[in-house]
């Protein structure tokens, strides 16, 4: 089956409605997915691209329907990643001298995949061409790192098609091809969802890679995409949605996403979420439970946010285990122009919290001060939350916010504020050297002291009773150490 794209050019792909995944389990589809393969007949016939390796057998069959496989003049791989080239070495089984054109990346990863050293490789740069006849050329443009080093991008002369690789597609199949024949909020979101979760980390690369095609004055009638819709009605508008997106983008959204093993941590986010929406009714506020909720859209809603606050009941004395490898893929992603703030509940000790504030903070995170509660969640721990939340709203905010409600502030002035959210400095906090249990790692702070154990507030360690227990593991002082934190 083929589905004519225009003039001489033909889509030869194939549908996969039923996958879920993409990048072994890490990148959730929601929508299944397309492998697009283009057969171009003019004087030469090119095939661009394959599909998936599970649909390689299917893929010959399908394609020698169309034509006598012995016919075809070359083979042009934009990229080598299995979902790309996968039926390539049963292909090349039937047509062993076929050239294959690719960069000299390419060839490398296709070796990589199929082995086969001995096909007839053809490596292309940045402007080099191929003359497929009637007047027309193949114009390859290399794009490394676009997403992976042995990318590049094809474009036909004449009918003004670009052969786009993964740049400008998305995870999305439809029983139709063109982009102006699906539903559109499907389609964008699908696209941000791409982008977002696969692109980010090269949205330098993206802006430079598009001002430079941009410089071509190429005429550009359609974009063919290797997976998705292929852009024939205004194909300028994808291009354009990139250009934002990799412009450190953020929108008026704040994204919260905690895990905890009790529900003490969920209270803290849900109080926070209305803080935040009392002070600013116009941010739009995302609560996402991690362990239940698409990782892949939690990642969408932080892409699209101005700021993120991260939540972790303490476990061990580290945080939550899907919350660190949630910001250890986050920091790959490397998102820009970003806020940050940690919040959690604790028992013992409340370490979780502090790892997760340096862990956004290494990711490139603009912080805000963390907010720690320990136990579950009073009235008044829960009025702390929301103030916090009122905080962020107000440092967080795009434009200026009506200032807080008098009653309100009264009420957040009566709070007590959790650990070092009370205003001050540190150099008004530091009477004296704050102390670490080596065991459990809780922290002494004569500015707290621990009324429970006769050390009232301002209490230096050195005047603390000798019975004292730390709180978190009931060990006595010989085990604490001077923080240097």
């Amino acid at each position: 089956m083929n589905i004519h794209v225009k003039n001489n050019i033909f889509w030869v792909g194939k549908r996969d409605w039923e996958v879920e995944h993409f990048h072994g389990k890490e990148f959730k589809m929601q929508r299944g997915t397309s492998y697009n393969s283009y057969l171009i007949r003019e004087e030469k016939n090119v095939l661009i691209d394959t599909v998936d390796f599970r649909f390689r057998s299917d893929f010959v069959k399908n394609l020698s329907e169309e034509i006598d496989v012995k016919n075809i003049d070359a083979i042009v791989i934009n990229h080598a990643e299995e979902d790309h080239a996968g039926a390539l070495a049963e292909l090349m089984a039937l047509i062993p001298g076929t050239p294959i054109y690719c960069t000299a990346n390419g060839v490398d990863s296709i070796n990589g995949h199929h082995h086969h050293p001995e096909w007839n490789f053809k490596v292309v740069s940045t402007g080099d061409s191929l003359d497929i006849g009637n007047g027309k050329k193949l114009i390859f443009v290399e794009t490394p790192m676009l997403h992976w080093p042995d990318s590049m991008m094809t474009y036909m002369t004449e009918d003004a098609v670009l052969f786009s690789n993964d740049a400008f597609g998305q995870h999305y199949c439809d029983e139709h091809l063109f982009n102006d024949e699906v539903d559109q909020q499907e389609l964008f979101d699908q696209c941000q969802r791409y982008f977002s979760n696969i692109l980010t980390p090269f949205a330098r690369l993206v802006t430079a890679k598009i001002h430079e095609i941009l410089g071509f004055n190429l005429p550009l009638s359609m974009i063919a995409t290797s997976h998705g819709v292929v852009w024939r009605d205004n194909p300028v508008q994808i291009v354009e949605r990139y250009l934002a997106w990799a412009a450190d983008y953020q929108e008026d959204r704040i994204t919260l996403f905690y895990d905890a093993m009790s529900s003490n941590t969920r209270m803290m986010a849900d109080a926070i979420a209305q803080g935040i929406r009392e002070t600013d009714p116009r941010v739009a506020v995302k609560v996402y439970n991690l362990s239940t909720h698409d990782k892949n859209e939690i990642i969408t809603s932080c892409f699209r946010s101005k700021g993120i606050l991260v939540g972790s009941s303490t476990m061990n004395n580290v945080m939550m285990p899907k919350v660190a490898g949630m910001l250890e893929e986050i920091t790959g992603l490397r998102f820009r122009n970003k806020r940050a703030s940690a919040f959690g509940s604790f028992g013992w000790t409340g370490g979780a919290v502090d790892r997760v504030a340096t862990r956004l903070q290494d990711a490139g995170f603009e912080m805000a001060i963390a907010l720690k509660i320990k136990w579950r969640p009073d009235l008044s721990s829960l009025e702390a939350c929301r103030e916090h939340g009122r905080r962020i709203a107000r440092e967080w905010a795009l434009s200026p916010v009506p200032a807080a409600d008098s009653a309100a502030a009264k009420i957040a002035a009566a709070a007590p504020v959790s650990s070092r959210d009370d205003g001050m400095t540190e150099a008004e906090r530091s009477g004296s050297q704050k102390m670490i249990c080596t065991v459990c790692q809780w922290v002494y702070d004569p500015y707290e002291g621990e009324t429970g154990q006769k050390a009232a507030s301002g209490t230096p360690w050195e005047a603390v009773p000798d019975d004292f227990l730390c709180p978190g593991c009931s060990l006595g002082k010989s085990v604490f150490d001077p923080y240097e934190g």
